[in-house]
């Protein structure tokens, strides 16, 4: 499964959103918002590197697939920008 950073952080801001509100409400102390919100913090940041992880994990597996071709293309617009700076 691949990890959705994007989902990831709309989690966190939905649950630091209901952790403000309950905070308002005083059903929640000020030492309890700290470590809920680092306990968040945390479960983003796992998140992060996960995809992190996955997205270079797919570039190194891409490039061990296809270097020739990656090769080739990045030669050939190297030797069109080269020709067209010339003429």
């Amino acid at each position: 499964m691949t990890p959705n950073l994007l989902e990831a952080t709309h989690e966190y801001w939905h649950k630091l959103n209901e952790l403000e509100a309950a905070y308002q409400r005083g059903e929640v102390t000020l030492e309890e918002v700290d470590a809920k919100v680092k306990g968040l913090m945390t479960e983003l940041g796992q998140s992060r590197r996960a995809a992190f992880s996955d997205f270079f994990s797919r570039v190194r597996r891409l490039w061990e697939e296809q270097r020739e071709t990656i090769v080739g293309v990045l030669g050939l617009g190297v030797l069109t920008y080269g020709w067209l700076v010339v003429h």
